[in-house]
């Protein structure tokens, strides 16, 4: 992808930071690195709630509004299909991470973790689809997000989540999250040290 000079900015610079991060962080690990990135969606999302903590309560409406605001003010340009009382529908023509997270495509996992973990948190259930993803190379997003258990349509499933104490900060990992993602980042060296070890069998009896 050509870019221009007047192109060369801040956010330009960090989207393609951050994709080239995540492309070269999944080679390594293979798909552990989507837990990685849904659990830091997760703390994300709730961290950006507390910009809107002027709300008094919540509703389906507020919802919408709310997480077409949080992505258009990080640089997507989202937009809305449709609401109804179990479901939203949204729509984005462009990404936050622009062109660039074709690099990357799991990093809509941190868009379905966001706004499923807020649905979760102010609804007590969230299911996410991606239906359509600019990173698979499709002009548009299109994502639905449920507020209660429907068969209609596969998707993640986020409820139960634990929520951070007033005023505590959501980026204080706790030990057992450390460890389960250290866990999956073993799994996955165990397993390139299995292909390599059979590589050179391969080889001696070659």
């Amino acid at each position: 992808m050509h870019l221009s000079k007047s192109e060369l900015n801040g956010h330009t610079f960090l989207a393609k930071l951050i994709t080239q991060y995540a492309y070269i962080h999944k080679k390594t690990i293979g798909s552990a690195a989507e837990a990685y990135i849904q659990q830091l969606g997760l703390r994300t999302g709730e961290w950006i709630e507390r910009f809107y903590e002027d709300l008094p309560h919540w509703t389906v409406d507020q919802y919408v509004h709310l997480i077409i605001d949080i992505k258009n003010s990080i640089g997507g340009h989202f937009e809305m299909v449709s609401v109804d009382p179990d479901c939203v529908v949204v729509r984005a023509k462009e990404c936050p991470f622009g062109e660039f997270v074709k690099d990357a495509p799991h990093l809509c996992g941190m868009t379905s973790s966001v706004l499923g973990g807020i649905a979760a948190r102010k609804f007590g259930y969230g299911k996410v689809v991606l239906r359509k993803r600019i990173a698979l190379g499709e002009p548009v997003c299109e994502v639905a997000i449920y507020f209660q258990p429907d068969e209609r349509e596969e998707g993640i499933v986020y409820q139960d989540l634990p929520v951070t104490p007033e005023h505590g900060n959501p980026f204080l990992w706790e030990e057992e999250t450390i460890t389960m993602l250290n866990q999956e980042l073993k799994k996955s060296d165990d397993m390139v040290e299995s292909l390599l070890q059979e590589l050179e069998e391969l080889k001696k009896n070659k």
